[in-house]
């Protein structure tokens, strides 16, 4: 099967827009709130979605906050890193992906490298300020607080789990007829 990789390259345009739109939302909340919600901004004014400044030194849902500093280096920088590489190296030389995953593995490598460029530079932790009221489903009131590099990670998978599992219904829809 012949297959053109500047075709699969665009995609890659949504990893350099979510790493963009990522690092300008980041860097405004540095700039102007101060850490940790004495700036707090309810949007719809019923605490559905609130905006404030908090760091994350650990992984979602703060896993591994108390590892120590260099246990954290390794696990949080160099394997996502090296995991990111593989991610990349796999996107060119496989074809296995339709387009639509291709833009969804695009949406994951924009988030990981958000959040990586956050670990690398900023000390205090990865920048997160969005939380979203969850109604005590799985006995949480708010979702824990996170940033527009989580966001894609989260949608992104969700499409692109979405899309393999339809792609291999449709696949063997037709081996079992």
């Amino acid at each position: 099967m012949e297959y053109d990789r500047k075709k699969w390259a665009v995609p890659f345009t949504l990893t350099g827009l979510v790493i963009l739109l990522d690092q300008l939302s980041k860097a405004y909340v540095v700039r102007n709130w101060p850490l940790i919600g004495s700036f707090i901004k309810d949007v719809f004014n019923n605490d559905v979605l609130v905006f404030y400044h908090v760091r994350n030194k650990a992984i979602a849902f703060s896993i591994g906050a108390g590892l120590p500093s260099a246990v954290q280096a390794v696990l949080f920088i160099v394997l996502p890193v090296g995991v990111l590489g593989f991610l990349v190296w796999y996107y060119f030389n496989t074809h296995e992906f339709n387009y639509l995953q291709r833009w969804a593995i695009a949406g994951i490598i924009g988030g990981g490298i958000g959040n990586i460029i956050d670990r690398i530079f900023r000390p205090e932790g990865v920048v997160d300020f969005i939380s979203v009221k969850f109604y005590g489903i799985f006995g949480m009131e708010r979702w824990p607080t996170f940033n527009i590099a989580d966001s894609s990670v989260v949608i992104c998978c969700t499409i692109l789990m979405i899309s393999m599992i339809l792609e291999h219904i449709k696949n063997t829809k037709g081996v079992t007829k």
